[in-house]
């Protein structure tokens, strides 16, 4: 086994503790300390035994809890959370800066079983419709497992919490426009097609970001699209093996993403006209009198 290794990236020195062990058996050009047929675990705080120049925000949840986690600002960071076989990133869709008013709504698409990827995207198609009306930019990326992910850059004028009501009235909108091919049921038993989660826009929420590889045999990867790849990508399209030479060729495909920071008034209208109605809050929310529901599957995370 190979001794430890140093690496500077950065302007920073990053000791990688076991370079030799291999994350994906498949893959033997990746060198990682654990590998993706192992256990894992999620894990919000960040470490204790950090370096110092390790930067990290406190964040407080709906259940009264915090944490303090990680803030990658450069490739020095990244490459010390790889040396801990962070796989996947999963951020929160706020700044450093202010925690309290996300600048980012998200749409997550995610089938249910038995559903099959072009399904999903014209489902996608369907919600960039919904954002074009609403004079929203999405931005979409495969999920790197078996969805799709839209970003909507948004002004930080809003909470969580209207956050969360916009992306539930868009959600209603495609169920409205496909409902053959999507719902918005929070309730797993009443789902069909692709559930177009609307709660992954709760605080307490986070989706995996681009380009997070994926623990999949062939180490797939959350990658950003321009909008006329989505009618024809296959999510084995792109992978830790194949997105570098991609990124050379096209560069991201989400670099104006900032550019485009859009407001969700028009959503939190529609909302307002369509009502709470049966859409449960997630975990730690208080629950309220339109959450009780006689016989209803228990809430999942």
């Amino acid at each position: 086994m190979t001794a430890s290794e140093v690496l500077k990236v950065a302007g920073r020195e990053i000791a990688i503790s076991n370079p030799d062990k291999v994350l994906f058996p498949a893959n033997m050009l990746v060198r990682y300390p654990n590998g993706v047929e192992g256990s894992h675990f999620y894990q919000k705080r960040a470490p204790q035994g950090r370096p110092r120049w390790i930067e990290v925000a406190t964040l407080r949840f709906p259940s009264g809890r915090t944490a303090e986690e990680v803030v990658p600002r450069d490739a020095a960071a990244l490459a010390w959370l790889a040396n801990l076989a962070c796989l996947e990133l999963h951020p929160h869709p706020v700044r450093a800066e202010d925690l309290d008013h996300p600048d980012e709504l998200r749409v997550d698409l995610d089938p249910v079983p038995g559903v099959k990827w072009p399904q999903i995207r014209q489902v996608t198609s369907v919600a960039h419709a919904v954002l074009e009306d609403f004079k929203l930019v999405g931005w979409p990326k495969t999920s790197g497992s078996r969805g799709m992910h839209i970003c909507v850059r948004i002004e930080k004028r809003w909470s969580f919490d209207e956050v969360r009501q916009a992306a539930l009235a868009l959600a209603r909108e495609v169920e409205h426009r496909a409902p053959k091919l999507a719902t918005s049921k929070w309730w797993k038993e009443e789902r069909h097609g692709v559930f177009v989660d609307y709660n992954q826009n709760a605080k307490d929420r986070t989706v995996a970001s681009a380009y997070s590889v994926r623990p999949t045999s062939d180490a797939r990867v959350s990658a950003p699209l321009a909008w006329d790849e989505v009618g024809s990508c296959e999510p084995e399209d792109f992978t830790l093996a194949s997105m570098p030479a991609r990124f050379h060729k096209i560069g991201d495909r989400h670099a104006g993403i900032d550019r485009h920071a859009g407001s969700i008034e028009g959503l939190l209208e529609l909302f307002a006209r369509q009502g709470q109605g049966d859409a449960p809050w997630p975990p730690y929310y208080r629950k309220r009198a339109s959450d009780e529901r006689s016989g209803a599957a228990p809430r999942s995370r």
